[in-house]
């Protein structure tokens, strides 16, 4: 988005009177957030909530042009953008058309999508760059060597990254924050995927990119910068969006690993004309995981004000004016996916029914809309035997960890979101079950049970899922739309 002075004084003008009203009711006690968030906090998330709250919607076109503007590589990061190239082979497709078959409940519809170059960024840590020093003009490959030979990086710690933002905002240009910091906390690197962006490109894209990366890093292609990197050192990590593709990316894995022979160690897959194995990462993250696309648990609306994202009680059924990219040709209901798919576990992980020989996972939330989902998931997993890392914090929004730096909670989840990776890549003996609640004023923590963070049977919550989906099903049919044929 545009940051330049202009730009933001353009924007925060028409907002002093909230900031004001804002800052009387904090100091006055008497918003609901006062006692849990400092004036900075509730002044920033008022603002954004004020944004975001959908009485004047821009058209989707115009919002994603907005937020994939690359702000340039400045400050304490190393980048080297790469492309890595598809397989000549049909079997990556091929593999996961049948898993999403294999795990659908009912008729679906998807379109096919051909495998494409999947561009991404490596990010590392460099230290001893100025805070605003821009980086000069080098070949990718040398900015690639340099990351690599960098005295910071002491860890063979590789994070897979997905950056969030809805499926159809952003661009791995704009979190290299956070990846330059997990870079930091690890001493390793990153490899953010700049996966295809919905609607251009619907589900099952964005998984299939997301597939060639991970193989990728695992086998690489003609003419990659990097050596094979095995996965005992490989942890999936993203946000939001992000979240539930490093989610929905493991449920893929471990159907694959369902379904192989049972003379194979690992399912195996024809790759740039070999067939290689596909093992199970070190670990799976995700910060403020979007693991429900139906938008169907109760903490969307009870957790609403401690968020800056609209309740679905308070959007349209689509709110996006009609422009280029949207609605879709065909017509399909959702952004993202089709509605006939809303709840299928590679779309949604939330409905997955197992989460058996998962490696360990690290799921933050704040006291968020999403809680409910995020909780859910990780005590599904705990219950079914995986090893489970889980931290919540108190009274804090949504990814608020990469949108507040400053705050002592949000240095406490980056923090603990690198530690967590490199104990799976170097220390997994050491990674055990056990969940923390962070204060919001003080960042004192407590000891919580993973297994009793959520109050939801995998029965009510496929309930809620189910009748969000129906609910959307019949809000499409009112509005005289068509469905396409699903694929039976």
């Amino acid at each position: 988005m545009d940051g330049s002075p202009s730009a933001i004084v353009k924007l925060l003008v028409p907002k002093i009177p909230l900031m004001l009203k804002t800052a009387l009711w904090h100091s006055l006690w008497l918003s609901p957030t006062s006692t849990k968030w400092d004036l900075r906090t509730e002044i920033t998330v008022n603002i954004i909530r004020s944004l975001m709250d959908g009485s004047n919607p821009s058209p989707m076109g115009k919002l994603q042009r907005s937020t994939i503007k690359d702000p340039g590589v400045k400050g304490k990061m190393w980048i080297s953008k790469v492309t890595m190239s598809p397989p000549p082979e049909d079997d990556v497709r091929q593999a996961l058309f049948k898993a999403i078959d294999d795990m659908k409940e009912g008729p679906v519809n998807y379109t096919q999508p051909e495998v494409a170059p999947v561009e991404a960024e490596w990010t590392g840590y460099r230290p001893d760059a100025a805070k605003d020093a821009e980086d000069s003009a080098r070949s990718e490959e040398d900015n690639y060597e340099r990351l690599m030979s960098d005295p910071s990086r002491k860890s063979e710690v590789t994070i897979l990254y997905f950056h969030g933002g809805a499926y159809y905002l952003m661009d791995p240009s704009t979190h290299r924050g956070p990846t330059v910091r997990l870079a930091k906390e690890t001493g390793g690197r990153c490899f953010s995927v700049r996966y295809r962006l919905a609607p251009q490109s619907a589900f099952p894209t964005q998984l299939l990119d997301g597939l060639v990366a991970y193989l990728s890093l695992l086998h690489p292609p003609p003419g990659s910068f990097h050596e094979p990197v095995p996965a005992s050192h490989i942890v999936f990590a993203g946000d939001s969006a992000g979240g539930n593709l490093s989610f929905a990316l493991l449920q893929l894995l471990l159907q694959l690993h369902r379904t192989k022979p049972a003379s194979q160690p690992h399912p195996t897959i024809r790759f740039h004309g070999a067939d290689v194995a596909v093992p199970l990462p070190a670990g799976v993250s995700a910060n403020s995981g979007w693991f429900d696309i139906t938008r169907s648990m109760p903490s969307l609306e009870t957790n609403a004000h401690y968020d800056y994202l609209p309740p679905p009680s308070a959007t349209a059924s689509d709110p996006f004016p009609a422009d280029d990219i949207w609605p879709t040709t065909p017509p399909r209901g959702d952004v993202f996916a089709d509605l006939s798919l809303l709840c299928h576990p590679l779309v949604s992980p939330l409905a997955a029914p197992s989460w058996a020989g998962s490696p360990p996972l690290w799921i933050e939330t704040g006291e968020e809309m999403l809680t409910d989902e995020d909780a859910f998931v990780a005590a599904r997993a705990a219950a079914q035997g995986v090893t489970v890392v889980w931290e919540q914090y108190e009274a804090m929004p949504h990814c608020f960890a990469m949108m507040f730096e400053g705050l002592e909670t949000s240095r406490r989840c980056m923090a603990g979101w690198g530690r967590f990776a490199r104990a799976c890549v170097e220390s997994p003996e050491v990674v055990r079950t056990g969940g923390t609640f962070v204060e919001a004023r003080t960042a004192r923590e407590r000891e919580v049970g993973v297994g009793g963070i959520s109050g939801y049977s995998f029965e009510e919550v496929r309930g809620f899922m189910d009748r969000a989906r129906e609910k959307r099903l019949l809000g499409w049919e009112r509005e005289g739309k068509s469905m396409p044929k699903p694929n039976l």
